[in-house]
């Protein structure tokens, strides 16, 4: 790990200024996955601003019925609240099966939004990859794919995000909050929080730079069936293979989001309309311009046959 200097701050507004002050900046909370990539010489920031007493820990209501998502609650705070797992039961169930109990006493909700994908080649500096060096190439194409993208991929990156929290919030149409250097802050629907990589997939958000997340709104609970159903290579702490996070209504209709698949949470609104018409007609439409490889193509028949449990479950 190379050295640092290190900073803490105890307002939002103070956060934001202080990475506009300090290049190479790196904003720390809960560090799972910062610190891992640290370690690796994969993030290397010359200075840390700890933001883990700025507040924003809290679950508040909000004035049309939602709740609003402090930007340091943990994991583990956020999957047992009360509220949480009475009406945005698909979150709660999708943060269980992320990661290790400990990891979730740590791991913030902001963090989770934001961690850096798990491609073995991402993490291998020794192979070429566009998101950690720009330009260099991406290893995973011609290497070994299994876990990686099989949709909204591109010539330049088939690496996968890695979060079961975000999938449920795109289940959910969450809102993310922010607050910039100058004070100022904006709401952006999830769905347009996160890029494609397109020929950069070196920039993974749509945050401007020094852009800080204070909160997570959602929108008030919409009722309806609550499922997440993840598939992984073993029972526990492993990332998913496919995931699909889901909000059953009696009427047949759903609103679907799938991890495991593409650089970001997938999520096809005018796709759902297919769902009353079956897990075979909506994966189809959902998974419409799929890229897999060799490898991966296995995941276009894993998506459909996960999907057609998460109905049939949805029905019982």
């Amino acid at each position: 790990m190379k050295s640092f200097t290190y900073q803490r701050v105890t307002t939002p507004a103070e956060a934001a200024a202080a990475i506009a002050d300090k290049p190479g900046a790196k904003f720390l909370a809960g560090g799972t996955n910062l610190l891992d990539l640290m370690k690796l010489q994969i993030e290397t920031p010359a200075h840390l601003i700890d933001i883990g007493r700025i507040g924003l820990d809290k679950i508040e209501p909000t004035a049309n019925g939602g709740l609003r998502i402090g930007a340091l609650v943990s994991n583990t705070d956020l999957a047992a609240d009360p509220k949480i797992r009475k009406d945005y039961g698909v979150l709660s169930r999708a943060l269980l099966a992320g990661a290790s109990g400990q990891l979730r006493n740590k791991a913030t909700t902001a963090g989770n939004l934001l961690q850096r994908t798990r491609c073995p080649y991402f993490y291998d500096t020794n192979q070429p990859c566009n998101k950690r060096v720009p330009g260099s190439g991406c290893a995973a194409i011609a290497g070994f794919s299994k876990q990686l993208a099989v949709i909204g991929s591109s010539d330049a990156c088939i690496a996968t995000h890695p979060s079961d929290m975000a999938v449920g919030m795109m289940a959910l149409d969450a809102v993310v909050e922010t607050i910039n250097p100058a004070g100022k802050t904006r709401q952006i629907p999830i769905s347009q929080l996160y890029r494609l990589p397109g020929k950069t997939p070196h920039l993974e958000t749509n945050l401007e730079k020094n852009e800080l997340i204070t909160s997570v709104v959602l929108p008030a609970p919409v009722g309806g069936t609550h499922i997440y159903h993840k598939v992984r290579d073993r029972a526990s702490y492993a990332f998913a293979l496919v995931s699909v996070a889901a909000i059953l209504f009696k009427d047949g209709s759903g609103k679907i989001a799938i991890g495991g698949v593409a650089p970001r949470p997938w999520r096809v609104p005018g796709a759902e309309k297919l769902i009353p018409s079956g897990a075979k007609a909506f994966a189809a439409k959902l998974m419409e311009g799929a890229r897999p490889t060799q490898d991966n193509k296995y995941k276009l028949a894993l998506v459909e046959r996960t999907i057609e449990l998460v109905l049939k479950e949805g029905k019982s």
